[in-house]
């Protein structure tokens, strides 16, 4: 999820498995975590709990995701909201929280020039 003014964030695709989620199968995927999905020019939307719109689609190598949501739901709503979206980027990337995590900290470690002290 993501706070205003922050751009789209872009998921890693694991070697092999794109072919899970090209074309309609991204909208299965959708559709699996989240319920009802429209298509909206080649992006894929949903709502689900706290998130009021999540619109996701590909390139080819990497998962795009926008996201809004409504930070002032019950705890309950906030817990099931956050296990939906952790299932669903797990199905979409093949790629479990705790790898996205690992990707997501090597990927900083790189833009990151080594500083001598």
């Amino acid at each position: 999820m993501r706070a205003l003014g922050i751009p789209v964030q872009s998921y890693a695709i694991k070697r092999g498995h794109y072919k899970n989620i090209e074309g309609v199968r991204l909208k299965d995927v959708m559709e699996t975590t989240f319920g009802p999905v429209q298509d909206e020019g080649g992006k894929f939307v949903a709502s689900y709990g706290a998130l009021e719109r999540i619109a996701a689609w590909t390139d080819g190598k990497s998962l795009f995701v926008d996201t809004s949501a409504n930070p002032k739901v019950d705890d309950d709503t906030a817990v099931r909201t956050r296990q939906a979206w952790n299932t669903f980027l797990e199905r979409a990337t093949g790629f479990d929280a705790k790898q996205r995590s690992k990707r997501a900290q090597d990927e900083t470690k790189k833009g990151v020039p080594d500083v001598k002290v």
